[in-house]
């Protein structure tokens, strides 16, 4: 029987609670959550200070914070936890299915019923929520959050820093530029430039500044 690997995820969020149903109970032996917030209580759940890192040097760590609010942060926040690079683990979901020559980083969150199809590239500190499609030969950068029923469509690049709302339709072929949010159900047909912020069909910029005419 092998050793099961003891895990902690961070923080006691919701990506963290929908983290332990993609969990392998028997590679894994959850402990339980870090948080910051020592005033968060869970019936169900141990929840710890970042102490425990130190003190357990053998714990692996999930670490999933951020959302359209805070996605610009993510770097700064999982970077804060200090731990070398081969504690972090990444979680797919058994019914996820990843396709051939598809490649998953560290450190990411794969949910049920994601599809990465041929050649695809999730880079380091990523989540996916459930349902979403990632097509041939696009790239997901690192840190960057996918909200569910998401369809990126092939040969497509998204930066690094990004939260892609749900419902989002990418067209083929596009690159979306580092820190863009595009907010839930958003169709995006042309490229995107960095620190945009898309909304609609077809998606516009509200980032975007508007020239006055000079009288």
């Amino acid at each position: 029987m092998m050793n099961k690997k003891k895990l902690i995820i961070f923080p006691f969020n919701g990506n963290g609670i929908e983290a332990l149903d993609c969990l392998s109970m028997e590679e894994y032996d959850f402990l339980g959550f870090i948080d910051d917030n020592q005033d968060k209580t869970s019936i169900d759940y141990e929840i710890f200070s970042r102490d425990i890192l130190k003190k357990h040097p053998e714990l692996f760590v999930l670490a999933v914070p951020g959302g359209p609010d805070s996605f610009k942060e993510r770097k700064d926040i999982i970077s804060s936890l200090d731990i070398h690079e081969d504690r972090f683990i990444s979680v797919i979901h058994p019914s996820a299915s990843i396709g051939r020559n598809s490649k998953v980083g560290k450190n990411c969150l794969i949910m049920a019923g994601v599809v990465l199809t041929s050649n695809s590239v999730i880079e380091d500190h990523v989540c996916v929520l459930p349902n979403s499609v990632v097509h041939h030969d696009s790239k997901i950068g690192e840190y960057t959050l996918i909200g569910s029923k998401v369809v990126i469509a092939g040969n497509t690049s998204v930066g690094s820093n990004c939260y892609i709302g749900s419902g989002t339709n990418i067209k083929n072929g596009l690159h979306i530029g580092d820190n863009t949010l595009i907010g839930m159900g958003s169709n995006i047909l042309k490229d995107v430039q960095p620190d945009s912020k898309m909304v609609g069909n077809p998606a516009r910029n509200l980032n975007k500044r508007i020239h006055q005419p000079i009288h």
